[in-house]
């Protein structure tokens, strides 16, 4: 393996657990197979189901069933699509983007006090990597098929 295939590996490896970790701990008010379906809108908006169903590798009625329940929950709206009165488009709602943010708020909220326990060199030294990894997900961005998700879902939220 090549130096840069071992970082991608072990970027990919503690991002991954990183994620699970925080996802694990966190206190969600929206069911995590909802909360994935609003992190995809979030990014695709206005989307189809078509396209929201290709983003997260299911079926269209796994996705449709989903959009039920989110839309039951005043979190997603659809409507027609203005270049193709058959089809349709699905938003957020305000409600949606609020139920989104506070997921995301408790993914960091759990991790807090463990980033609190740390020096504050060390703290920096995260900073750094976290900046060093946004400017990797802007590289990544122009060659993905789709945006790429905020960073904040384990896969995320």
């Amino acid at each position: 393996m090549s130096e840069t295939d071992d970082l991608g590996h072990r970027l990919l490896v503690t991002v991954g657990r990183l994620n699970r970790w925080a996802s694990h701990h966190a206190a969600y008010d929206v069911p995590l197979a909802q909360l994935r379906l609003l992190v995809l809108i979030d990014v695709l908006e206005p989307t189809r189901v078509g396209e929201l169903a290709a983003a997260d590798h299911t079926s269209q009625p796994s996705v449709s069933a989903q959009l039920n329940r989110t839309e039951a929950a005043g979190w997603t709206r659809r409507t027609p699509d203005p270049e193709d009165a058959r089809a349709q488009v699905v938003t957020l709602t305000a409600d949606g983007r609020a139920a989104l943010e506070g997921a995301r708020q408790a993914r960091a909220q759990a991790l807090a006090p463990v980033l609190a326990e740390l020096t504050a060199e060390d703290r920096e030294q995260l900073a750094r990597a976290s900046d060093a990894l946004g400017s990797l997900l802007t590289r990544l961005e122009p060659r993905a098929r789709m945006p790429l998700p905020p960073s904040t879902t384990g896969d995320s939220v």
